[in-house]
C-alpha cells in the first residue's frame, strides 16, 4: 500500500499497477524481466507493464524482440505481465519509430519526446507534435510530457487526453535531483492543475530502469498534496480505470 497525502493527512491508496518501465533489453536498463515480476510481487504491484525503448533509442533492442515478445509468459510470481514499447516521437510531425504494423505485438502502447531522438521545435510545433501522436489514437499513454524536453502548452494536451483516451504521465523519474530536469517540476503541478479542473485521469509512470524502482512514485506524492489532486483520478489504483479511460483491454 503506497501513501497518499491529500489535505494534510495519509491517506492509503492501493497501487495496482506500474505501466511503464524497462529492462536489460532497453541497452540502459538494469534488470531482467524476471528480476523485475519478482521485485513487483514483493510490493504487491498487480500489473506490470515493460515498455523498451523503440528502436530510435542509441543501444536498445531491434524491432525483432517486439515481434517474439509471445515467447514470455504473461504472468510471473502472480504477477500480470503487460508487454508494451515506449515508442519515439521523432520529429514535429509527430512521426513514430514504430509502424503500426508492430502494434498487434503489444499489450499496450507509450510514447515520448527523448532528447537523443528529437530536436524540439517551437513551444506550438512540439504540442502539435505530442497532438497529432495522440489524435492517431495508436498510442495510450504519453511519457513525461511534463519533463522539459520540449516547451509545451499542456492545457490542449489535457483537452486531447479527454478526446482521446490517451493518459497523460506524471513520470516519477524525471522528478528525481539526479536528473536535472529543473522544469519537471512546475510542468507537473500545471499538469495535475489542469487535469485536476477538467477532470481528467492521469497516470503515474515509475520509468523504473532498476527493479528496485518499480511503482517508486515518491517524488509524485508531494505534488499531489499541493495541487489536492483527487485520488480518484489516479488510474494506478485499479487496472479497470486504465481500460475504462483507454478503451484497451488488458
Amino acid at each position: 500500500m503506497q501513501l497518499l497525502p491529500i489535505q494534510g493527512y495519509m491517506q492509503k491508496i492501493d497501487i495496482q499497477c506500474d505501466l511503464h518501465t524497462h529492462t536489460l533489453a532497453s541497452g540502459h536498463a538494469y534488470s531482467t524481466i524476471n528480476e523485475m515480476a519478482a521485485e513487483a510481487a514483493r510490493k504487491g504491484v498487480k500489473y506490470l507493464g515493460i515498455t523498451e525503448h523503440g528502436p530510435a533509442i542509441p543501444g536498445t533492442c531491434d524491432l525483432i524482440y517486439f515481434r517474439n515478445l509471445h515467447v514470455v509468459p504473461r504472468e510471473l510470481y502472480g504477477v500480470r505481465l503487460l508487454l508494451g514499447a515506449e515508442i519515439n516521437i521523432l520529429n514535429i510531425n509527430g512521426d513514430l519509430d514504430m509502424e503500426p504494423s508492430y502494434d498487434k505485438y503489444l499489450s499496450h502502447t507509450v510514447a515520448g519526446l527523448h532528447s537523443l531522438c528529437y530536436t524540439p521545435g517551437t513551444r506550438a510545433q512540439n504540442t502539435d507534435a505530442l497532438l497529432a501522436v495522440m489524435h492517431s489514437r495508436r498510442i495510450n499513454i504519453i511519457s513525461h510530457p511534463g519533463d522539459g524536453t520540449a516547451p509545451l502548452y499542456f492545457e490542449p494536451l489535457v483537452k486531447a487526453s479527454a478526446e482521446t483516451g490517451t493518459l497523460l504521465e506524471l513520470n516519477n523519474s524525471s522528478l528525481k535531483p539526479i536528473r536535472h530536469k529543473t522544469e519537471a517540476r512546475d510542468n507537473n503541478v500545471e499538469i495535475l492543475r489542469l487535469c485536476r479542473k477538467a477532470g481528467v485521469p492521469v497516470i503515474f509512470g515509475s520509468d523504473a530502469h532498476f527493479m528496485n524502482d518499480i511503482a517508486n512514485y515518491e517524488y509524485l506524492w508531494p505534488l499531489v498534496e499541493e495541487t489536492q489532486f483527487p485520488r480518484e483520478l489516479i488510474v494506478n489504483q485499479d487496472i479497470r480505470l486504465v481500460e475504462e479511460f483507454t478503451g484497451k483491454v488488458f
